[in-house]
Order: C-alpha cells, then structure tokens, then sequence
C-alpha cells in the first residue's frame, strides 16, 4: 500500500516533466483516491479490531484507561495534580478521628454488652447463648427507638427474670410482660398477639410501650408507674424503685465494676441481750404461828 502511494508520486514527477494530457490526470486522480480508499480501510478495520479487543477483555481496557488517566494527569499543572490525587492533611486528620471515635464506640459497646451479658447470665442463671441474643436485642432495639438499653433490660429482669416464656393470671407474656389483649396493635406490626412469646417482638414492643408511657409522663418514674399499671394509684407499690436499682447495678456493670450477682438482704437491727439477772436468795422459813387462844379453848 506505502508503495503505491511512492508509486503515484512518482509517476507524478514523471507526469511534471512531460506535458500533461487530461487522460493522465485522471488516472493519476484515480490512483491516489484508490490508495487512500485503502488506507482509510484498513485504518477503520484497526480500530474495529482494537475496540472488540477492549470490549472482550476487561483487564487490556483496565491498562489502558489507567495509561490514558496517568498521561492525563501528567500533562496537568503540579498544583491541580496534587490537589486532586491527595486530600488535604487537615481533611485526612479529620476523617482519621471521625473513624478512630467511631471504632472506640463500637469496641466501648461491645465491652459493655460483654459484661451485661456474663453479669445478667450468673444473676439470673440463664444460659451464656439466650443471654447474648436477649442483651442484643434490647442494644438493637434501643438504638432503633432512642432509649436506654440498661432502662429495657432492669425492666426484662424484674418483670420476669429474664424468662421469655412467663405468664401472669392477669393475661402479660413474655419477657416484658406485656399485656397482649390491650396493645393488640403494636403487635400487628410483628405477627399479631400470637408473638408475644416471641423474645424479640416482645422486647420490641415492649420498649415502645415504655418509651410512649416515658415520653407522655415526662419522666423515667412517670413511665415505670404507668408501665406497671399503677397511674391511677397513690404508689407502684415499690415497682420503680426496684426497676431504677437494678438499672443503677446494670450502670455499674456496663462501667466495669465489680457488682455482686447475689444482692444481699436487709441488714437486720442488731438485739442486744441482757445479762441474765441472780437467782434470788431463798427466804427464810417462817416460825410456827403459835395455837390462838380460842382453839385451845375448844380443848
């Protein structure tokens, strides 16, 4: 193809030193389109060849985007280069920390679900596996609905400790004890009533449960009070007290410190006892009452 190319020029010298009839230049015409005709055939089969070799090879694509992206990027100014390819020091010290206060989070949590969970295990005697899935569904839940997870827990452990198969004559399931018949429509949004044994639907409705009682009383005792039926009354009969101790122990052992499993009783009050008091000393006998006078005188 080069050669004909050479070829035509050369006949074009010999056509410049001899005198030019229209036949020849015609011809002349003729040859060169048909070369050029060539050449742009063989350059569009190239490129039809070089594409299909893109399209069925991934990695000769991959190659040479990165050598057209690297040549692109050098023919850029040094400044706009660096700019692009590294993100600021500040920007990198701030995502940095983002991420570490994040994983500390993470691995905090983790640490005090760890001794949530041995600790409830040895108090309550639950097996080490339901007590993990049992503090992980209250951490989840709690997460999903803003509220304390420690809260959902001391309300679990004294409602039914920690027995999600627990049942009261009043009609309350589950590890909550949530009264199924009066919040049939929260349960709808898990299975219906016939959930409430279900641990994870009971947690989860059971939580919400609190946190509406919480939110509409306006406080923690507020919402324990209702919680436990007693919104009507003078006194929970001590229900939030012993929901708010065992959520103060919960506090405790999520912080790492040492609490007893066992809770001790009430100290009794100590008695003092007297000292025995000195047998009395025997009395003496009494003389013999003399004979009166009128018994003698019956003589």
């Amino acid at each position: 193809m080069i050669n004909r190319l050479f070829g035509s020029s050369a006949k074009l010298v010999q056509l410049a030193s001899q005198p030019v009839t229209f036949s020849q230049v015609a011809k002349t015409a003729r040859g060169l389109l048909t070369t050029m005709q060539h050449t742009l055939t063989v350059f569009g089969l190239s490129a039809v060849a070089v594409l299909t070799l893109l399209y069925t090879n991934p990695d000769a694509a991959k190659k040479v985007s990165e050598l057209l992206h690297s040549e692109t990027v050098a023919a850029a100014p040094a400044g706009a280069t660096v700019a692009t390819a590294t993100p600021a020091p500040a920007k990198e010290a701030a995502l940095d920390a983002t991420q570490d206060r994040a994983e500390l989070k993470v691995l905090a949590n983790s640490k005090q679900q760890q001794n949530v969970t041995s600790w409830l295990a040895k108090r309550y005697r639950v097996a080490g596996d339901a007590a993990n899935m049992l503090v992980s569904t209250a951490y989840t839940t709690a997460h999903e609905m803003k509220l304390d997870p420690l809260l959902i827990l001391a309300v679990m452990v004294i409602e039914s400790g920690l027995n999600p198969f627990a049942e009261s004559p009043m009609g309350a399931k589950g590890l909550m004890q949530v009264m199924a018949k009066v919040h049939h429509d929260k349960f709808e949004e898990v299975g219906g009533a016939e959930a409430a044994l279900d641990p994870v639907a009971n947690i989860r409705v059971g939580a919400q449960i609190l946190k509406d009682y919480v939110k509409r009383t306006g406080s923690v005792e507020g919402g324990l009070k209702t919680y436990v039926g007693a919104a009507d009354m003078e006194d929970d009969s001590g229900y939030g007290a012993k929901v708010l101790a065992e959520y103060k122990r919960l506090k405790m052992v999520a912080g790492g410190k040492k609490v007893p499993t066992v809770t001790p009783p009430a100290p009794t009050q100590m008695v003092v006892k007297a000292a025995p008091a000195a047998p009395a000393a025997p009395k003496a006998a009494e003389p013999a009452a003399e004979p009166k006078t009128e018994a003698l005188a019956t003589l």
